[in-house]
């Protein structure tokens, strides 16, 4: 009995001996594994220090009295979001972000895809198209601070913007542009567009030229005219770009604060506050902190449903 059980100790340290054995190269794969989460982690530390931590930060103050200027905060709950969705102006910024923010959308998918399409046409030849891209394309090079100077100067009422008005017999007289309650937030969002529609044009003239061109020989064979190739060939092949642009450039726009602020700063009378301006009012001419973070809470949760869709569109794209 004695040999066999040494027999039968000899081979389970055989066994165990097998076992061991592998350990130092799983050690080798596991250092392998953990290679590139090394190389992300520098990334990611910055992300959990410059995103994570003040958004918490932001959400704690909303449910506090007043942080900063009060030394000893008391919790409120959701008070100060009442206070929020219940404050006439805040609803008024509401409103003007919606009808900036939609204005521009649609006027920057409209103009972007008829200057697109200009560029891809075969009518113009190719010393034309490089001379209208260079021009088409320049709003999208000038910084915002160099944009709002600009049309400040051109929509003064001295500027040049009233001078041709006047020479064509548009007006008879010089119009504040920026200082009107009645024309205030045209003028902002009419800057906005001409200085965001760039982007969609370089976007969908890539798109434009991705298209394959057996789709519109097939269609003229079939007898299509150019306005069913547009409606069934084009528009089709763009609708992905379309629509991942559009969501991208609502959540741009809805917290567009640098060309509202130095332009009219979200007046006169309140015709071009935005929630955006409305929020750093709130923050650093009234330092109301906890005001102002349940206004930045609001917008946050605003864009992530915004930013869920746009997920979910390019998962289903893909």
């Amino acid at each position: 009995m004695r040999p066999a059980l040494a027999d039968r100790d000899a081979k389970t340290g055989l066994d165990r001996s097998t076992e061991v054995a592998p350990t130092p190269r799983r050690r080798k794969s596991l250092k392998r594994a953990l290679v590139p989460y090394a190389f992300l982690s520098p990334t990611g530390i910055l992300m959990i220090v410059l995103l994570l931590v003040p958004i918490i930060m932001v959400i704690s103050y909303s449910l506090m009295d007043n942080v900063i200027t009060n030394k000893n905060p008391v919790f409120v709950g959701i008070g100060n979001y009442v206070d929020i969705l219940t404050d006439p102006t805040f609803l008024v910024a509401v409103r003007n972000t919606l009808v900036f923010t939609g204005s521009s959308v649609v006027a920057h998918l409209l103009l972007g895809l008829g200057f697109a399409m200009l560029l891809n046409t075969k009518l113009l030849g190719n010393k034309v198209k490089a001379l209208f891209r260079v021009i088409y394309v320049l709003p999208w090079l000038f910084t915002v601070a160099i944009i709002a100077v600009l049309w400040r100067l051109m929509l003064n009422p001295n500027g040049v913007v009233n001078y041709l008005l006047n020479i064509a017999g548009i007006i008879d007289h010089n119009v504040e542009w920026l200082s009107s309650p009645s024309t205030a937030l045209f003028a902002v969002t009419f800057i906005n567009i001409w200085a965001g529609y760039p982007f969609y044009m370089i976007s969908l003239l890539a798109g434009l030229q991705g298209i394959p061109k057996d789709l519109y020989e097939a269609a003229t064979v079939d007898g299509a005219s150019a306005r069913q190739q547009f409606f069934n060939v084009t528009l089709p092949q763009l609708k992905p770009i379309i629509i991942s642009m559009a969501m991208l450039d609502f959540i741009w726009t809805s917290q567009q604060f640098a060309l509202i602020w130095m332009t009219t700063g979200g007046g006169p009378l309140n015709v071009t506050e935005m929630v955006s301006t409305f929020t750093y009012k709130l923050a650093f001419s009234q330092y109301e902190f906890s005001m102002a973070s349940a206004a930045a809470v609001i917008v946050l949760l605003a864009t992530l449903v915004l930013a869920f869709f746009y997920a979910r569109h390019q998962n289903a794209r893909d």
